[in-house]
């Protein structure tokens, strides 16, 4: 598998919730390579005095753009989002998404949190997707109005019931579950949200992917900081988030 490091001009950053920031960045061919599930791994600041890559999710491609959502809670990402002008990104790295319209005809898209931003892209080339989305609370809520043109309908809840339905995402997809048949769900969002997501599809018998969230050093499958545990054996036992994921389907994976 071969990387390639872009320079890209950096067009635009934004807040659009507390700590939360949307960029946009111009690359042609990056853009054009991008896949849904896919994640850059972008340098943060000084090369020197902040050596590792923050790997963010890629949210979305319009034309020769990409967009991104982070976080903005460690050094990296406050280095990130006082950048300007270009942006020094490796990618589009990993493993995405299973995009098989044929095949499927009825998708379930469940996002948590920061898990949500990754799933617009896919939203956006599945036909007859109906998307949960869910956040902590009404401050944190974002892209309601993008998820609701990419999707046939959309869920959202919040924890603690500030907007949208009160509870979890996942609940309000099993409920749907008794009058729509979905022939797969795919989800992005905390381990805890993954492992419920999984246990249910599996449970019901759905095919279900999942996009697994893990710290990063290199992102490129070197260092093996991200490795996950697998249900396959001897030395594929353990893969490497980065480079064999991050989406894997449900029952290959541990949580």
């Amino acid at each position: 598998m071969s990387y390639e490091v872009y320079t890209c001009t950096l067009e635009s950053q934004k807040e659009i919730a507390p700590n939360i920031v949307e960029a946009w960045v111009v690359n042609a061919e990056l853009a054009a390579k991008a896949k849904p599930g896919q994640f850059l791994h972008i340098q943060c600041g000084d090369a020197t005095s902040m050596p590792l890559r923050r790997p963010i999710s890629i949210c979305d491609v319009q034309g020769d753009r990409v967009c991104f959502i982070y976080e903005v809670k460690g050094r990296g990402t406050k280095s990130l989002q006082q950048q300007y002008g270009e942006l020094d990104i490796l990618g589009p790295v990993g493993n995405g998404f299973t995009v098989d319209n044929g095949k499927y005809k009825c998708p379930a898209v469940i996002g948590g949190g920061i898990g949500v931003y990754p799933m617009l892209f896919l939203t956006k080339q599945l036909k007859g997707a109906v998307a949960y989305i869910g956040f902590r609370n009404k401050d944190l809520v974002t892209l309601e109005d993008e998820f609701n043109k990419a999707a046939d309908s959309v869920t959202l809840t919040t924890d603690d019931g500030s907007y949208g339905v009160a509870g979890f995402a996942l609940e309000e997809l099993k409920k749907d579950c008794e009058t729509k048949q979905f022939d797969i769900i795919y989800a992005c969002g905390p381990k805890g949200m993954l492992r419920a997501v999984k246990a249910f599809a599996e449970g019901a018998g759905i095919p279900c992917q999942l996009s697994l969230e893990e710290r990063m050093g290199c992102g490129i499958g070197a260092c093996l900081t991200c490795s996950c545990e697998t249900t396959h054996e001897g030395t594929d036992k353990y893969k490497r988030v980065c480079r064999n994921g991050p989406v894997f389907w449900s029952e290959e994976v541990v949580l």
